[in-house]
């Protein structure tokens, strides 16, 4: 590797590294640019202008908004419809509806849609019996569809209105049908190289088509969606001499590079292009009024609805209704993250209607009845509860109960202060929604986890950051006019609303702030308390109790312990760096589960950790989806159904001729009970040092039992003799509720027959079988059952490639096909990470197996 080539690759390293706060970063310079574009050209129109344009608004024009809204939720909901169609699977309409609409008003106002709609989506399509892997491919299908579409509707427009786009853009319309032309040609080419489902290579990218149907389909819906929400503001404006084609043209390419800054809902750019192509043919005061308008009726208004919707699910005894069932699913799952947006639009409100004046209506009525002291604190007090409120949203999406007391209680008082401070009714009713949401949701808030440890991300930081800055702009745009001087601050007077709003931005700012530094000032990664003896008695005793047999593993003594509450539960883990990872789903009563998960979750990242869950299964996904993780597979559990085993026939005629052979050979069978292990010990020891020595490796640890002869002694050992000697043995886990078994340590000596390992396997199974086990556990096949379609991450079509053709490096395939011999059933296995790659986490678990990076290396 040349001195070059390390440098790049360095550079993508620091890049990998700090791109959690490189992105956030470049999303606030991105949005200052904006805003700083959009105050300079509205540098002629005050804020009064902008009041009056919004009260010669039209009643007839905001209910065809309303409309023309309701239109485009229903075709986003043909979205969701389609993907579902394009993989095959069918769902009832009325919860599907449900799920695509809640995700559509979360992600359009907190943005980030295929993040913040996606998790929606994973946790209402998880209750509707989706997979991950069909989740994913649903949500990989209407971002693509919707970026795919947009662009290919703003070129078609713009194709047919291009002398009004280059005389708005100040470009030749020439260009602008070239332009045009060479998006409709590439997107033509694009279909037609995957007509009816071929598989088009972009790059080093796979992507498979939906078929002409499919796709004929979607362009509809994506025309219909994007049309009806450029209809939405079109209708809000005056009268203007730019035709709806034009005006579409303009709308989608506003759309589109709102989505591209990754600015929470595009804010700020959305409105500079808008007005940049609006300006020179309607007053822009006018233009900021239809703005803010077509904000609050597309954005907030489904919110709102969204919110209504699942308070009337609470309020209602729904029927036994099959519908009303799932819709009562549905809403569980939904409601959190439904209040929690609702939350966070709550709290930008709050703050922006404190840099706002109030009418002088009520300022005078006011002035008859509120002392000027109580009209200061209320105005000053709602902006610091706005912030607070931003803050305890994402506490109330993880279902705190301490951001929902604190939500409660701000949200309370925020209703309160907006009388006092205003006679602000719009806003007063938004508080009583959200107040009534929070109330009636309040049994779904039973995570007892304190607020002040959730520290916020870098992305949250941004995004109240940008809040911040907007709403100091709003401050500056509305007092343009006010010469600054140091003596406003201390104006206290009801006529004087400048002094009032400068104090407000200055208390958020500070609040902001101290939030910001204290969350990015995390605290260093340190390494909680080994288990003690006390420990691992309580630990085994919750294994015997359970069905889970791997759950054995605990009696190793290698790993950290964490319980449950009352004891009932416990996760077992390991720290390697800064990865804590989670071995196994936790173990205990079902119960115990969610809250356990959290409590590991938040408990990394207060030590400054990163939560991983190692070999998972699909029941473990939407707690861990809960919780902020995200999941990759890791390969297929074997399972074989002890009722079904037997030799006869020729399904199995393969392990039943390696018996018959094993028996020639003198092999003969027998399982060591834990009280006499000790008395056998020494020859397990030879076999095992052997074994090592043959395959020139040393022991592994964490998922891993290694020859431990406390460990060893704690089970039954099945042996294998030849002559009397012992030749062969695996340690046997079991649990008292006789549900599972499995094998964990295996060792052979360098001169056991050949065809020993499925002569041992044989018995086993014939042996648990006999003691009465349901089922037995052979173990996972590492890779296997990865995706290879198009709309599969990125981590499942590296991970079937070396399945593939890794055979060098491990023995992928051979595993699995030693597996298949018996028949069994195969049973995903996942890793849910946070914050990290899927390979970080990975090779810290495998640094954790190997023990560590000499093991590693070494074997």
């Amino acid at each position: 590797m040349t001195s070059t080539d390390r440098q790049q690759s360095g550079f993508r390293q620091m890049l990998e590294s700090y791109r959690g706060y490189l992105i956030p970063f470049v999303i606030l310079v991105v949005f200052g640019f904006t805003t700083f574009a959009i105050y300079g050209l509205t540098n002629e129109v005050s804020y009064d202008d902008v009041i009056d344009a919004l009260s010669q608004t039209k009643g007839s024009s905001v209910a065809l908004a309303i409309f023309f809204t309701a239109l485009s939720f229903l075709s986003l909901v043909g979205y969701d419809l389609n993907a579902l169609s394009y993989i095959r699977k069918k769902l009832p309409f009325v919860p599907v509806a449900m799920t695509a609409f809640s995700a559509y008003a979360v992600g359009n106002t907190a943005g980030f849609g295929a993040l913040s709609g996606g998790a929606i989506r994973f946790r209402g399509y998880s209750r509707l019996g989706l997979s991950p892997d069909d989740i994913g491919r649903v949500i990989a299908f209407v971002t693509l569809a919707f970026g795919l579409g947009l662009l290919a509707v703003t070129a078609l427009a713009s194709l047919v209105t291009a002398p009004r786009i280059g005389q708005i853009l100040d470009l030749d319309e020439q260009w602008v049908r070239g332009i045009a032309i060479v998006v409709i040609v590439a997107l033509t080419a694009l279909v037609i190289a995957g007509w009816d489902g071929r598989e088009v290579k972009l790059g080093t990218a796979k992507l498979r088509l939906p078929d002409t149907k499919t796709s004929s389909q979607q362009f509809l819906i994506t025309a219909l969606d994007i049309a009806a929400s450029a209809s939405v503001l079109y209708v809000l404006l005056p009268q203007t001499e730019i035709g709806w084609p034009s005006f579409l043209a303009i709308y989608a390419t506003a759309v589109g590079a709102g989505v591209l800054s990754h600015v929470p809902a595009g804010l700020g750019v959305f409105e500079t292009i808008i007005v940049a192509a609006l300006g020179n043919t309607v007053d822009i005061d006018q233009v900021l009024g239809s703005l803010v308008l077509y904000r609050v009726i597309y954005h907030v208004l489904p919110l709102m609805v969204a919110t209504l919707f699942v308070i009337g699910l609470e309020l209602r005894q729904l029927s036994n209704h099959p519908v009303a069932s799932t819709l009562r699913k549905l809403e569980f799952r939904l409601a959190p993250l439904l209040l929690a947006a609702f939350t966070i639009m709550a709290g930008a409100m709050l703050v922006f209607s404190s840099v706002t004046p109030t009418p002088d209506s009520n300022l005078d009525l006011l002035n008859d009845y509120v002392p000027l002291p109580l009209v200061e604190s209320a105005h000053f007090l709602s902006s610091i509860l706005g912030i607070i409120l931003f803050v305890a949203a994402r506490g109330v999406g993880q279902r705190l109960d301490g951001a929902w007391w604190t939500a409660v209680v701000c949200t309370a008082l925020a209703l309160l202060f907006s009388l006092l401070r205003a006679l602000a009714l719009f806003e007063a009713g938004f508080l009583i929604i959200l107040l009534v949401g929070l109330l009636v949701s309040a049994r779904q808030f039973t995570r007892p986890a304190s607020l002040f440890r959730q520290i916020l991300t870098p992305a949250w930081i941004v995004a109240m950051l940008i809040l911040v800055a907007a709403a100091i702009t709003v401050l500056l745009f509305v007092y343009r006019e006010v010469d600054y001087s140091r003596e406003l601050w201390w104006d206290f007077e009801f006529s004087e609303e400048a002094p009032r709003g400068l104090r407000a931005a200055l208390g958020v700012a500070i609040v902001a702030g101290v939030v910001s530094i204290i969350s990015l000032l995390r605290p260093a990664a340190t390494r909680s308390a080994l288990s003690t003896p006390q420990d691992l008695a309580l630990a085994t005793e919750i294994v015997m109790a359970q069905d889970n047999a791997d759950a054995n593993l605990v009696r190793m003594a290698d790993k950290r312990l964490m319980f449950s509450d009352n004891g009932k539960a416990f996760i077992m883990y390991g720290i390697q760096g800064r990865s804590w990872v989670a071995l196994f789903d936790p173990v205990g009563p079902p119960a115990e589960i969610p809250e356990l998960v959290w409590r590991f979750v938040e408990e990394a990242r207060a030590q400054g950790g990163r939560a991983v869950f190692y070999q998972i299964s699909p029941s473990l996904l939407p707690y861990c989806a809960d919780a902020g993780l995200r999941a990759v597979k890791l390969g297929e559990l074997a399972i074989v159904d002890l009722t079904r085993f037997e030799l006869k026939g020729s399904r199995l005629a393969g392990l039943r001729q390696a018996a018959n052979k094993g028996v020639r050979e003198g092999l003969e069978f027998e399982v060591v009970q834990p009280p006499d292990v000790p008395s056998v010990i020494a020859d397990l020891k030879r076999v095992s040092d052997s074994w090592l020595e043959e395959h020139d490796t040393r022991e592994k640890t964490f998922s891993l039992g290694s020859f431990q002869e406390d460990y060893i002694s704690a089970q039954p050992v099945a042996v294998l003799r030849l002559q009397g000697r012992i030749v062969a043995f695996a340690t046997i886990a079991v649990t008292d509720t006789l549900f599972e078994g499995t094998v964990d340590l295996m060792r052979f000596a360098p001169d056991a027959p050949k065809g020993s390992m499925d002569f041992l396997f044989v018995r086993i199974l014939e042996y648990m079988q006999q003691a009465g086990f349901k089922q037995f556990n052979l173990g996972m096949a590492p890779l296997s059952g990865m995706a290879q379609r198009e709309a599969a991450p990125v981590w499942d079509r590296i991970g079937s490639v070396i399945f593939e053709h890794g055979e060098r490096f491990y023995n992928f395939k051979g595993l699995k096909a030693f597996k298949s011999k018996f028949q069994p059933r195969w049973e995903p296995r996942y890793m849910a990470v946070a914050s990290i790659g899927p390979a970080i986490a990975m090779m810290d678990a495998t640094f954790l197996i190997g023990g560590g990076l000499r093991g590693v290396v070494g074997k």
